[in-house]
Formats: C-alpha cells, sequence, structure tokens
C-alpha cells in the first residue's frame, strides 16, 4: 500500500504528512491552527521528471512566522469568503454586526475560523488514496453569527493529485447564511511569477469600488493564455458555465514545461465565484475558489441559506501536467 499518514511537530503544533511512498508526493496540514495546507509536493509529469518534485504551496515556513502572517496562507475562508462591507448584514429581515478584522478597509473578512483549532474527524487509507478529515464546531457564540454548524474539511492525496473538500451542517434551530473559499496561495518551485502565466475558465470579471466592494457591474475579461510579468490582480470573477462540468484555472511556467490545473466545482450551491490575487512580493499567487460573490451576505449572490440540519459541500482539485 504506497499511502500512509504521519505526524510530527511544527513547533509547539503537531503537522499531518498524507503521503505517496512511491513517487514522495506528499501535502501537509496543521490542524490545530485552521487545518491549513503547509506544503504541497507533487511529482513533475513530464518526460525525464520522474523523480522530480515540484513545490507547490507558499506558506510561512515556522510557528512564529505563520502567527505573523496576515495573508491567510492556505486559510479556509468560512462562514464567509471575502469582505462584508462594515461587518454589517440582514437575514431574513434582521441586522447582524461582524467584528470588523480588516483595519484598512473597516470590513469584516474571510469568516472567522481560520486560525481556529480543528480536531481529527477521520483518516483513512486504500491502495489508491489516503484522506484526512477535520472538524470545527461553532456553538453560535461569535458576535454577529449566531447560527451553529459543524463544518468538515477533507484533504485526499491520490496519483490523480490534491483533493479539498469542505462539507458544513447547520445544527441551529434557524436558517443560516453560508459561504466558503479556500486561499492558497500558489507557486511552481518559487518561480518568480513574473515568468509565469494564467489562463482563467469562461469567467465575467466582477466591477469592485475603492473599498474592494461590487459594484453590481461587469467587465469583459481577456481570453486565454495571459503573461503575468507586471500585472497586479485582485480581481473577482464569475463562472460563466455553471455546470457539473466544473471549471479550471491553469497557471504556467514555460520554462519548466509545468502546468499547475486549480479546478472548482460548479453548479447549484458550489464554486460559482473566482478571486485571482498577486502579492507585492511576486513569488506566489492566490487562486481561490468561492461557493460567493464579495459581500454575498448582503447583495446574496451565490449565498447559501441552510434550513436546520441541512448540509452542503463543495470540491477543489489540483494537478499538474
Amino acid at each position: 500500500m504506497p499511502f500512509e499518514i504521519l505526524h510530527q511537530p511544527f513547533g509547539a503544533l503537531t503537522e499531518y504528512f498524507i503521503q505517496n511512498t512511491e513517487t514522495k508526493e506528499f501535502v501537509s496540514i496543521l490542524p490545530a491552527y485552521g487545518a491549513v495546507v503547509r506544503q504541497l509536493m507533487l511529482r513533475h509529469p513530464g518526460p525525464g521528471h520522474e523523480q522530480s518534485l515540484v513545490s507547490l504551496i507558499k506558506a510561512p515556513n515556522s510557528q512564529q512566522a505563520l502567527a505573523a502572517d496576515e495573508g491567510y496562507s492556505s486559510a479556509l475562508l468560512f462562514p464567509f469568503p471575502s469582505r462584508i462591507r462594515h461587518g454589517i448584514y440582514s437575514y431574513e429581515g434582521e441586522m447582524f454586526t461582524l467584528p470588523m478584522n480588516e483595519a484598512k478597509q473597516d470590513h469584516a473578512i474571510h469568516g472567522f475560523v481560520a486560525g481556529k483549532p480543528f480536531e481529527l474527524v477521520s483518516q483513512q487509507i486504500s491502495d489508491s488514496e489516503a484522506s484526512l478529515t477535520l472538524g470545527y464546531i461553532h456553538d453560535g457564540s461569535y458576535t454577529g453569527y449566531p447560527f451553529p454548524f459543524d463544518f468538515r474539511i477533507t484533504y485526499t492525496l491520490s496519483a490523480a493529485g490534491l483533493s479539498v473538500t469542505y462539507e458544513v451542517q447547520n445544527t441551529g434551530h434557524r436558517s443560516a447564511p453560508v459561504s466558503f473559499g479556500w486561499h492558497p496561495y500558489f507557486t511552481l518551485n518559487e518561480e518568480p511569477i513574473d515568468q509565469l502565466s494564467i489562463e482563467l475558465p469562461g469567467v465575467r470579471q466582477i466591477r469592485l469600488d475603492d473599498n474592494l466592494l461590487p459594484t453590481g457591474d461587469e467587465l469583459l475579461t481577456q481570453k486565454g493564455d495571459v503573461a503575468l510579468r507586471e500585472r497586479a490582480l485582485d480581481a473577482a470573477f464569475v463562472i460563466e458555465d455553471q455546470t457539473a462540468d466544473g471549471a479550471t484555472t491553469v497557471l504556467r511556467s514555460a520554462r519548466q514545461n509545468l502546468t499547475l490545473n486549480v479546478w472548482q466545482e460548479t453548479g447549484p450551491q458550489k464554486f460559482n465565484y473566482l478571486v485571482v490575487f498577486t502579492p507585492i512580493v511576486r513569488d506566489k499567487i492566490a487562486i481561490e475558489s468561492l461557493t460567493s460573490n464579495v459581500n454575498a451576505f448582503n447583495n446574496e449572490q451565490g449565498l447559501i441559506k441552510l434550513a436546520p440540519n441541512e448540509s452542503t459541500r463543495g470540491t477543489i482539485r489540483v494537478w499538474l501536467s
């Protein structure tokens, strides 16, 4: 059986590794810090690279750096991704106020499970894959979000790459607004992104105002392979074809003859939105699959409304070609 699950110390935390012992591919996760993916190494698929592993995730390399990170590296964004204007929203006729945790813009941003301790729910190992499921339970006590839930994330490593599946159940007695996003920073062996190109799926860009909130307008988006050289991005998109086939964003390195594929499940209550962000330090790029638009708790674009005991789920996949 080529797969195994191991763990070792990472500072005062425990880092779990899902590993393919034959190919040496692995993904590492920190359950006690928001269940983030800290490392992802997949095998180069090209000829002559049979033993070559490619580093695909850029994340802090120490517990201290992790605590100081303000970029939400690999964070799970729940119960909402992106921004809620001033942290204020209305749901079913009632007003709620969330803590404003984005001081620069005075908004609430990226939910509240990032950095929180997750519990180990299960480990599964078979001849073809291995998976780790981690869970976070909210009792409804978070300010501005009195909606209890049971949230779970499953990371699965197989010959097809990494899959990330979230599932959430409304454990309260009233309808609850939810939305999810994943915030990985991707790299191709730390090659500067100015040497890379990106190809988006069929999307329409969402116009954002100076506060990075949607205006309601949509822009035409350049099609095909686009060079990232000197291109700064902090852009939101809606997927045009929201069928069960999903949508794939492609990041390419001509120098390494390498392609990273980030696939998001689309369709009702799935990942029908996308954000692409290039940080000032141009050694990584965020490709964020989202189930809703920015400020969805107010504009309700992509917002999922879960009835009591109802669940929803969705999957993102990452592989090399």
